[in-house]
């Protein structure tokens, strides 16, 4: 990818103008939903066209490329989070990369969810063989996944964690390993999709305090599969340690991954948890809040700017459709507003929605260059 170290950019299927505009432009997300059930989840992004050229992206991306769509946990706006339909489903409606959360079983088997405890996105609350298993550890008690192997985990099913969302799926999938969430996206690049992947290794210091370590285990894994391509992986962590550490074992780029922490003595004002100036020193790229990136008032803070003068592209978390910031003027409006900063890429929770918006300002891009947009094939 051009925005880490001069590699070109990963398109989604290699896809062209004209499929970005005829297919995503005109198309609902309801109706890519339901069509990826009706048709198979990697049917509508399998074909090519020949002679079609990238249109110019009118923001101030670092390479100059539309930003990359990452499915935050898959596409868990409308599935359970972490699960092979939420990754299948992200992978139909047009991500550029899934992103799985990685924490590790006891007996050193890498498992996709967000936290290191089980309640809130899994039914092991219903399992009373597993009731021994809820302890303290700090201000939570819970069941935490260190204390279970994978084969016990394998009985558990996932539910949607956000309570308002869509719970007719809880229930059905089982917690994915990394080796399956692989598989997935194999089975989709046999298919047509060709779909990188942005994993998290989670907490590794909770794990190391156990005598786990999941970093060379990852780093076997993904060399044992063949998907060790920097063009298709980008690594992230919130610890520059384990950031650092994954840098050791493989190529590909890392992003440092930047919280908003309150400001000593200013309230409504945020610092990041690791400065730019020490992220450039190991990283290729940036994933902070998007709370570094927008003032209270929603203006444009400058981060990216600074983040691009320092070599580093920015890869915001996290965009939601169903928890806009106050003042955003609707879903449309907000995503634009974030693309407008010149990002170069998102996580999002909905990229059907980030497809459509790229897909609407590249449409934009082509009426004003006065070429006008493609005509339906």
């Amino acid at each position: 990818m051009s925005a880490m170290g001069g590699r070109k950019p990963l398109r989604v299927g290699e896809r062209t103008r004209r499929q970005v505009i005829c297919g995503l432009a005109r198309g609902a997300a309801a109706g890519m939903i339901g069509a990826a059930g009706m048709l198979g989840p990697f049917d509508l992004w399998a074909r090519e066209r020949e002679g079609s050229k990238p249109m110019r992206w009118p923001y101030p991306t670092r390479n100059g490329q539309p930003p990359i769509v990452i499915a935050h946990r898959g596409a868990s706006g409308y599935r359970p989070e972490h699960t092979l339909a939420a990754y299948r489903l992200a992978i139909a409606i047009g991500a550029d990369f899934i992103e799985p959360d990685l924490v590790m079983t006891s007996d050193g088997v890498l498992i996709a969810r967000h936290d290191i405890y089980l309640s809130d996105s899994t039914d092991v609350a219903d399992h009373p063989e597993f009731a021994d298993r809820r302890r303290r550890i700090g201000d939570r008690e819970d069941w935490y996944v260190s204390d279970f192997t994978y084969a016990e985990l394998k009985r558990l099913r996932a539910r949607q964690a956000f309570p308002d969302r869509d719970h007719s799926f809880d229930g059905r999938e089982a917690i994915p390993r990394l080796e399956d969430i692989l598989a997935l996206l194999r089975e989709a690049e046999r298919k047509g999709r060709v779909v990188g992947m942005y994993p998290e290794i989670k907490q590794r210091p909770f794990f190391l305090a156990q005598g786990l370590d999941p970093v060379p285990v990852f780093a076997e894994t993904v060399k044992k599969a063949g998907f060790t391509d920097p063009e298709r992986l980008y690594l992230q962590a919130f610890e520059p340690e384990t950031l650092q550490a994954l840098g050791e074992h493989l190529t590909a780029p890392l992003v440092q991954l930047v919280d908003a922490l309150p400001a000593t003595g200013e309230p409504d004002r945020v610092r990041p948890s690791v400065t730019l100036d020490a992220a450039a020193a190991y990283a290729q790229a940036v994933g902070p809040s998007l709370r570094l990136l927008l003032s209270p008032d929603g203006k444009d803070s400058g981060y990216v700017r600074r983040a691009h003068e320092r070599g580093l592209a920015v890869h915001p978390w996290t965009l939601r459709d169903d928890r806009l910031p106050g003042g955003a003027a609707g879903v449309t409006a907000f995503y634009e507003a974030v693309f407008a900063l010149g990002v170069d890429g998102v996580f999002t929770d909905f990229p059907d929605t980030a497809r459509r918006v790229v897909a609407d300002v590249l449409g934009r891009t082509e009426d004003r260059s006065g070429k006008g947009r493609p005509s339906t094939p």
